[in-house]
């Protein structure tokens, strides 16, 4: 009697040092090798140089399981991966490692962006609550006095009944946000360039007046060379005294030069979960200002999150097993707007 043949593909990890540990658990690596012809133990850090059993792991990958620090996958790289076919990427942007020969050689692509939006939406919504309510501030002041306060007579401005919030890009973590936001009593900008009929409930306007308009501005547009700055000197002087920046997506994004003058003198609040540079300089005032909230860009997947994004990963790989095509595919187009 012939042998049988293994017909699941086969498959290979390529992601940063320590990665691996972190996104899959023994349920995912047993499920993977049950998805596919691949050792879940071994996981390719450097496809530019690799050693015998990466090379040769490369050489029959039908797939490959990508997350946070892969190679790049250039066109010497995929000289080696001669069976390529799919790239499943475990997490958001794949602008980082797939090059031009990827879809010069009709390589299919998919990405947990899905996944990874839901978490940053999530501590978007928690920033513009926490932004209306004044949580920042009335913590600051309950730990410096100690003592009990008119709090009712102080936050005669507070609060998040009718407050105007404006999303800046139906990006998808900004069309997360504005489901997260639906059950609440708020009024909803939106701008969006590439949108004309934006949610019901939601109001499209430009940029310009959004910023005039809103008491929180939340920004979601992608890092992209028309994006550069769009949150600028102009924008940032049209806010109303006392609204609240909050950029959960990337520094470049918003002029940090014209926005710290506003921060400084207490006219604005904002919540940074990124800035430009990522790191600030160690006597940035971001630090310190009693204003800001700044977060090391924690806003997107971390810890048991990333299962999420693993998740999405297997079943995309057990749709490629079954001849199904990827729900979340990316091509080459979508980069042009999108992170």
């Amino acid at each position: 009697m012939p042998p049988i043949t293994d017909t699941r593909p086969a498959l290979l990890l390529s992601m940063g040092s320590g990665i691996a540990e972190r996104l899959l658990t023994d349920a995912h690596r047993d499920r993977l090798a049950a998805l596919t012809r691949t050792d879940p133990r071994l996981v390719a850090h450097d496809l530019d140089s690799p050693g015998p059993a990466v090379a040769a792991a490369l050489a029959e990958a039908e797939i490959l399981l990508t997350c946070w620090g892969a190679t790049p996958l250039t066109a010497e790289v995929l000289d080696r991966a001669p069976r390529l076919k799919a790239v499943v990427h475990a997490a958001g942007s794949i602008k980082h490692h797939i090059t031009e020969a990827c879809w010069e050689r009709g390589i299919t692509v998919t990405s947990a962006a899905a996944a990874n939006a839901l978490p940053v939406a999530e501590y978007t919504v928690a920033a513009i609550l926490f932004a209306g309510k004044r949580v920042l501030r009335s913590a600051q002041q309950y730990t410096a006095l100690r003592t009990d306060q008119p709090w009712v007579e102080e936050s005669a401005g507070w609060g998040n009944y009718r407050r105007t919030v404006g999303i800046v890009g139906a990006s998808r973590i900004g069309r997360r946000v504005l489901d997260l936001l639906r059950p609440f009593d708020l009024e909803v900008l939106l701008h969006d360039p590439y949108v004309t009929a934006p949610p019901p409930g939601v109001e499209l306007v430009g940029l310009d007046e959004l910023c005039a308009r809103s008491s929180i501005v939340s920004v979601h547009a992608p890092q992209l060379p028309a994006t550069y700055r769009m949150i600028g000197a102009a924008q940032l002087a049209s806010m109303p005294d006392g609204a609240t920046l909050v950029n959960t997506s990337r520094g470049s994004l918003v002029d940090e030069d014209a926005l710290l003058p506003h921060l400084t003198s207490g006219r604005l609040h904002a919540v940074l979960d990124v800035t430009d540079p990522e790191l600030p300089a160690a006597d940035s005032p971001l630090y310190t200002l009693p204003n800001v909230l700044l977060t090391p860009h924690v806003a997107g997947s971390l810890g048991n999150e990333l299962h999420r994004m693993a998740d999405q990963a297997l079943e995309e790989i057990a749709r490629y097993g079954r001849g199904e095509p990827f729900l979340e595919e990316v091509r080459a187009d979508d980069l042009t707007r999108s992170a």
